[in-house]
Parts: structure tokens; C-alpha cells; sequence
């Protein structure tokens, strides 16, 4: 612990320039680190992407700020057994081009999503949906393959797209120019710099309170902040604590945290060498000081955890132990290994993960005697090679993963089975025990498979769980917001305050 705050001194900056509009209470500007790599909501899913498309999409239920799922295009649902649940939708929804949402869209949203050709990343969130069908123009079925309990938990996500636009433009053309029927609309991409929407003012909902957003791609951190004490952005992504403590005192700009759902972690790849030896993988483990790294790169905001979970989501359980920290220990491990250790790994990473972070977690693996290569890529590039298949997947990534889900199944599931594309991990019994949490009501029993996944993953480290991430942004003093756990940034529950 003592050389952590050495290892975050370590410096990490990219270099942007940036000319941005002066921002005013008709234009709010939000700074994010990259540019979104989708803005069709059924192809990535990644918090830059989500941060824009879900405010031009409805979803058939949402969460509100207390994280209670509640209707959004659906008013109500009942389970007509334990396989069905029937929906009845909104008929006052209409969509940008001014066509009405009706069932059929919700049908079409749902089987496009869960159709293993289109190759959603998303497909393992809600590939248990088996049938969609539209009853009447305002109610839908939903049947499951066998009980689903995390359903209305993943269904949060679901935004609706309309199938006569969808169907008529194409896949490409849609994530080009998206049209929902959210409470802001597609105005324009430029891309590699911002996208901007315009508000919606026929939403059928509360109206946004800034005629025009605009999201602009701003990977390094420091110009974020800069972007906010000059008065040019009104909410930066992603800060730092260190960024964080310079706006403490500031006349123009607040920080707003919150502890997250979001997991941070270390994906390793079991699947081929060096990873394929446990000791290697143990070593790992017990190298990485978890708490040094909160308390000194962190700031204190977030905090360690030993699973593959956070305490805001269903599937967390008290009393999970992973390999504590004990770098002689990892040391002894490394000598064991014998020539499996003298491969170098390489550390996948992406600008907008806090590199402080990386590069500490690079220089504990180092003093182990690992041999550690950082890899730094754009998002949409990260995001391609970690979702390869085991054999051309990096040997190791940093992550910070949410489902905006709050439920176990969109976490370990996605991660961890082995017919996902974000998993290397080949376990059949974790296979087995992940398909039975996802497939009973009884949160008992759920709870109870859950807690024999933990404790797996804590030994066999096909990943090694880091922390409960809080997330910081920088903001206007003039905003008014309460960020949430599941990081959902809905324009239309912000505001401007007096002063």
C-alpha cells in the first residue's frame, strides 16, 4: 500500500483540442470521454453510448430515482403464469416522424434484440425471452423459457425503435440518424467531436428543460474539468479525485457522487496461456491491494469488494472472501508457475477508465514478477477485442461493469458464462448454476446459487472483482440533479437552480 500513491503520481494525458460553444441555460453541454460508438440502442452498450441514446429511446419500464422499477411505454403488467407476463402499453406515444408506437413496435423491438444474427452485445441480458406477441395495438406478451426473474429488471434497458423505420433504412442507416420517441431527438453526429438533440416538445412526458443538448468527446479528463471552471460545459463524465478535490471551493462548478451498481475488475482469460494456470490467476489476486487503491488513487469514494457484485444489487452476499492481499504470497505463486510466468500479458484499457488505476494495478503485477504490457485502444476498439472469442481476446482488461440492471443476472451471466461474448471463461458447473439463478422466482434460491458463483470466481479467479466504483461528475453549480446508482443520465429529470 505505501507505493500506491507513488504509482498513481505516474502520468497519464492525451491531448485534445477543443473550441467549444459558451454554454448557456438553452444549450446544456455535457462532456463525455469518447464519442458514443452506437446510438442504435440495441447494438453497444457502453455508458457513452447509453448517456446520449437513452434520452432519444422509451423503454417499456424504467427505474425512478429511488432505483423502483416503474412504467415508462408500459403502464401496467401482470404474470399470467410464471413463463408469461402480459403488457399494457401507453397509446398517446408517438415517435420523432410523428408515427404512433403500438405494439407491433415492441414486439419488433424485442425480437430484433434477441435474434442471435443480429449480434447484439446486449443478447445475453434477453435471450430468455423465447416469444414476444402483440395481443392488441396496446398490449403485449412476453414468454420467458421457463421462469425469469431478473425480466423486468433487464427490461429497463429495453428501448422501443420503430419497425417501419428500422425496416425501410437498415441497421447502419438507423445508428446513423436514430429516431425514438424518447424526450429528445437526433439532430446531428459529428463524429470524432459531438452529437447534438434537440428536445422533443411533443413528449408525452415531463418535457426536458434545455432546448438542446449537446454531447461532445472529450477523452482527457483535465480539459473536462477545464471545460467546466471556464464556464463551457455544464456536466463533465468521469472525473478523477484528484480532479474532483480542485473543484472543491470552486465559484462555478460542483461535484455530485454516488456509489454505483457498477463493479470494477480485472477479466482475465483462463482459456489460453498464461492465464490457463490457476497459479498465475491466484497470483494475480492476492498482488492487487484493493483498499490501497481507494484510499490512494480514489479518493475514499469507492470501495473494495470481493465479488463480482455490488450491495445495491440483487445477487450481492455479505461474507464473500477472495484471496486477500499478499504480494509474497503472489510472488511464491509467480515462482511456482515456473515458465508460464516469463509470457508477457497484456492489459487491455480504454481512455475512459481512470489510468491511475491501470497503471497501479500494471506496477503491483510488475513488483509479483509478472510481466505486464499495457494496451491502450479507442472505446469502440476496446470493446471489439474484448468481446472476441477466448483465443484473440486480450490475456487480460480492466473494467468497471453495470447492467443498469441492478440484478446479478445482467452482471455475472454477460461476464462469466461461457455463451456470452464478453466471457473467456469455460466453467460448465458456473454454466449450470448461473442458468438456475435466472431461472427460478425464489430469491432464496437465487441468493443461494449466487453465493456458490462467488465463491467459485473467489477461488478459480477467472476474474478478479476490485470495487464498488462511485462515479463523479463535475457540474454547473447552476444544475440540479441526483445522479442515481444505475448512472442513468435522463435529461428530462434535470434542471437549473437558482443561485
Amino acid at each position: 500500500m505505501k507505493n500506491v500513491k507513488a504509482w498513481a503520481a505516474v502520468a497519464f494525458a492525451l491531448a485534445l483540442g477543443c473550441s467549444p460553444a459558451l454554454a448557456d441555460k438553452n444549450r446544456f453541454v455535457v462532456d463525455l470521454v469518447s464519442e458514443p460508438s452506437s446510438l442504435d440502442p440495441q447494438v453497444q452498450w457502453n455508458p457513452d453510448s447509453y448517456y446520449v441514446y437513452r434520452n432519444i429511446f422509451d423503454n417499456l419500464v424504467t427505474r425512478d430515482d429511488a432505483g423502483k422499477i416503474v412504467p415508462q411505454v408500459a403502464t401496467s403488467w401482470k404474470y399470467l403464469s410464471d413463463t408469461e407476463i402480459e403488457f399494457k402499453l401507453r397509446d398517446d406515444i408517438t415517435f420523432h416522424d410523428g408515427q404512433k408506437l403500438t405494439a407491433d413496435d415492441v414486439v419488433f423491438s424485442v425480437k430484433r434484440i434477441t435474434d442471435p444474427k443480429f449480434g447484439s452485445p446486449q443478447l445475453g441480458q434477453f435471450n430468455k425471452i423465447i416469444e414476444a406477441t402483440a395481443v392488441d395495438p396496446t398490449t403485449v406478451r412476453l414468454k420467458t423459457g421457463g421462469p425469469y426473474p431478473a425480466l423486468l429488471a433487464q427490461l429497463v434497458k429495453l428501448s422501443i425503435v420503430p419497425k417501419h423505420v428500422v425496416e425501410a433504412v437498415g441497421k447502419d442507416a438507423f445508428n446513423l440518424k436514430p429516431i425514438g420517441s424518447g424526450p429528445y431527438r437526433f439532430d446531428s453526429w459529428q463524429r470524432g467531436v459531438q452529437v447534438t438533440l434537440q428536445r422533443n416538445d411533443a413528449y408525452w412526458g415531463p418535457k426536458g428543460a434545455f432546448p438542446t443538448a449537446v454531447f461532445r468527446a472529450v477523452p482527457d479528463a483535465a480539459t473536462r474539468l477545464a471545460d467546466l471552471q471556464a464556464g463551457t460545459a455544464d456536466l463533465a463524465v468521469t472525473l478523477d479525485s484528484d480532479l474532483a478535490a480542485q473543484l472543491k471551493g470552486s465559484p462555478k462548478a460542483q461535484v455530485l457522487s454516488v456509489l454505483t451498481e457498477r463493479v470494477a475488475y480485472l477479466r482475465l482469460n483462463p482459456s489460453r496461456a498464461p492465464f490457463k494456470e490457476l497459479k498465475l490467476r491466484q497470483a494475480v489476486a492476492h498482488a492487487i491491494d484493493k483498499q490501497g487503491l481507494v484510499d490512494g488513487i480514489l479518493g475514499g469514494y469507492d470501495k473494495p469488494v470481493d465479488e463480482l457484485s455490488t450491495p445495491v444489487v440483487f445477487g450481492w452476499v455479505d461474507g464473500i472472501k477472495g484471496l486477500p492481499y499478499d504480494p509474497e504470497k503472489a510472488k511464491a505463486l509467480v515462482t511456482e508457475a515456473g515458465s508460464a510466468a516469463d509470457t508477457e500479458i497484456v492489459l487491455a484499457t480504454a481512455p475512459v477508465f481512470d489510468q491511475r488505476i491501470v497503471q497501479a494495478v500494471q506496477q503491483m503485477l510488475t513488483d509479483v514478477g509478472l510481466k505486464v504490457k499495457i494496451e491502450m485502444s479507442d472505446m469502440a476498439n476496446y470493446l471489439k477485442r474484448t468481446q472476441s472469442s477466448p483465443d484473440i481476446a486480450p490475456d487480460m482488461n480492466y473494467g468497471r461493469w453495470s447492467c443498469a440492471c441492478q440484478d446479478e443476472d445482467g452482471i455475472a451471466f454477460p461476464l462469466l458464462h461461457s455463451s456470452s461474448s464478453w466471457s473467456t471463461y469455460r466453467n460448465p458447473e458456473v454454466d449450470k448454476l448461473l442458468v438456475e439463478a435466472r431461472s427460478t422466482l425464489d430469491e432464496k434460491k437465487r441468493l443461494a446459487l449466487y453465493k456458490q458463483v462467488h465463491e467459485i470466481v473467489a477461488t478459480d479467479v477467472p476474474v478478479v472483482p476490485l470495487y464498488q466504483s462511485a462515479i463523479l461528475y463535475g457540474a454547473t453549480k447552476q444544475l440540479k440533479w441526483a445522479p442515481t446508482a444505475n448512472e442513468s443520465m435522463f435529461l428530462n429529470r434535470m434542471g437549473w437552480q437558482d443561485q
